[in-house]
């Protein structure tokens, strides 16, 4: 009889063990969470904010799609250089790197030594010869551009400028197109000169359109920072990779051009070493 007894309680205890693990297994499934909805909702939460493409600040190649308009239906889009509108996509003409800037331009930055004439480009271009309606200007590109007398604040047939062959100017590129010489214009949108004109004293070097791009992109770029918190100079940069240089003494404007031509493989902490370095060679 004991034994029996000993045997009936023996497999409740095993009976009970059972329950608790099924118990506590079945707490564990309700308590488990899918990992394929955790993962959907961070990259949901990752490309909320994120540009309509992926390939923004990416290299892309000639034939690449980087934009779907059909998904962009309410949004202005402008497009830059090394970019064409194929139905409703854009596709890639160039190689380079994508870039973005608000609201919505897109272009293909890439480096050349030869400029590539761009509607809206601001450029330093030089004087090369004087005619009666217009002013031939060499920008680096495949051919020469045309100033028209006129396309300056206040321009009349009374009070034509006159530059000597040599002058160097900062412009903008007004017309661009592959059967025609590009137009240029020292004037803004608005009509005004503002700071559009010739470039007096000074030095002017020539660099690749990339590094060009590069020190007029927003934020500051690091050279030019690190710069302008030692130094007081002018500074004017043509999208078709010159720039211009002016300062009080000749020690700084060559210092500042040196450190120009030096940062285009640089890092942005490497480009503040280098100019620290410099400003302790001019002391």
């Amino acid at each position: 009889m004991e034994e029996m007894l000993s045997h009936a309680s023996s497999q409740s205890g095993c009976w009970n063990s059972l329950l608790s693990s099924i118990c506590f297994a079945s707490l564990l499934c309700s308590c488990t969470i899918n990992p394929r909805e955790t993962l959907t909702s961070e990259m949901n939460a990752e490309t909320s904010d994120a540009p309509p493409t992926s390939l923004v600040d990416r290299t892309v190649v000639p034939g690449d799609t980087v934009l779907d308009l059909t998904a962009m239906a309410n949004q202005t889009i402008k497009l830059g250089a090394g970019l064409r509108q194929d139905c409703d996509t854009i596709s890639v003409m160039k190689a380079g790197k994508l870039r973005l800037s608000k609201p919505n331009k897109y272009w293909v930055e890439s480096s050349h030594k030869r400029y590539v004439p761009c509607v809206q480009d601001t450029v330093l271009g030089i004087v090369v010869d004087c005619k009666p309606d217009n002013f031939l200007v060499d920008i680096k590109a495949p051919t020469l551009a045309f100033l028209p007398v006129l396309a300056f604040e206040g321009g009349t047939r009374r009070n034509i400028p006159k530059f000597e062959t040599g002058t160097l100017l900062y412009v903008r590129v007004v017309k661009a197109n592959n059967s025609m010489n590009p137009e240029l214009s020292c004037m803004d949108e608005t009509g005004k000169a503002a700071e559009f004109g010739q470039l007096k004293d000074g030095y002017m070097f020539e660099t690749s359109t990339g590094l060009s791009r590069m020190l007029l992109s927003s934020p500051t770029c690091p050279v030019l920072e690190a710069l302008g918190k030692k130094l007081s100079y002018e500074i004017a940069v043509g999208l078709n990779g010159r720039v211009w240089v002016n300062a009080s003494s000749p020690s700084t404007v060559i210092l500042v051009s040196n450190a120009i031509m030096n940062s285009e493989s640089l890092s942005g902490v490497q480009q503040k070493i280098m100019v620290e370095k410099l400003m302790q060679r001019l002391q």
